[in-house]
């Protein structure tokens, strides 16, 4: 690296925040700003080495030329990308990238289960989708790698991975489930080896209701806080349907057999299921 730009990950389940951070942060002198940076070129990489398809060395040299390459240009103080593709590669980019920081924002898997069953349905865990990323998981010579397209590329836990002897049984909903509870699993254990002053978990709904805390969040990235950006964060962005979805009793069921440990684990369990206002 030719300069001293300091990569920031900032990585969550989706239907988290990261589209409003994004244009929060745009516009900042010292930053270089994306949200999910050459999506659809990291998510299969992603993929790949969560389900056990690439090893650390190959998602390196991935990584290599898609980030890497644009850390590498940056002329900025810090470079941004918010993005839940990157959750299942902390590993690969904490080594490439020691000086890095990462932020983990955390949200009620009940309303990110919801968000995306009620909202991006077309483009996660779609059961045609699934069978295409099924049937070239079995048997590759046969069926083509499925295209980088959103849509195909999620995670189906492979043997000795937790759920696989479930999953094949799960509908939209259930795998949907399985991401979230997945995901934040990977990311606290993936967080665990990061320096504590390079690494931050933060909730989307304290960002959004507390000061104290938006601004430890801005101060972590060295922005300074102001009124205005707070009041930015009220309202919801990345909004396909302006309207907030409740789970039915099936869905909240489904939800607390797959996820409710880990729901509870990060405090929300007890808490009633909000509503979002828009």
């Amino acid at each position: 690296m030719p300069n001293k730009t300091v990569p920031v990950f900032i990585i969550g389940s989706g239907r988290s925040g990261t589209r409003m951070l994004f244009r929060l942060l745009s516009g900042h002198e010292h930053i270089e700003v994306y949200h999910e940076y050459l999506c659809t070129h990291i998510q299969p990489v992603a993929c790949k080495y969560f389900m056990g398809f690439f090893n650390d060395k190959q998602t390196k040299e991935e990584i290599n030329h898609l980030h890497g390459a644009g850390i590498y240009y940056s002329k900025a103080k810090y470079w941004i990308d918010c993005s839940n593709k990157l959750s299942w590669i902390v590993k690969p980019l904490y080594d490439m990238f020691p000086q890095a920081k990462f932020i983990h924002v955390m949200r009620d898997g009940r309303k990110v289960t919801s968000s995306y069953f009620h909202k991006l349905s077309p483009e996660i865990y779609d059961d045609v989708s699934v069978r295409a990323m099924q049937n070239w998981l079995k048997n590759p010579k046969k069926y083509p790698e499925p295209p980088p397209e959103k849509k195909y590329w999620w995670n189906i836990p492979q043997k000795n991975q937790p759920h696989h002897e479930d999953f094949p049984c799960f509908d939209q909903y259930q795998r949907i489930c399985y991401h979230w509870n997945q995901v934040l699993t990977t990311i606290e254990k993936s967080l665990s080896v990061i320096p504590k002053k390079q690494k931050m978990t933060v909730k989307l709904e304290d960002l959004t209701k507390n000061k104290e805390i938006f601004s430890q969040f801005l101060s972590f990235i060295d922005i300074e806080y102001t009124d205005d950006m707070f009041t930015y964060m009220q309202r919801p962005q990345n909004v396909f349907v302006p309207m907030d979805f409740s789970l039915n009793k099936k869905q909240l069921q489904q939800f607390e057999e797959i996820a409710g440990d880990t729901l509870r684990k990060c405090g929300y369990l007890d808490k009633e299921v909000y509503t979002v206002q828009y």
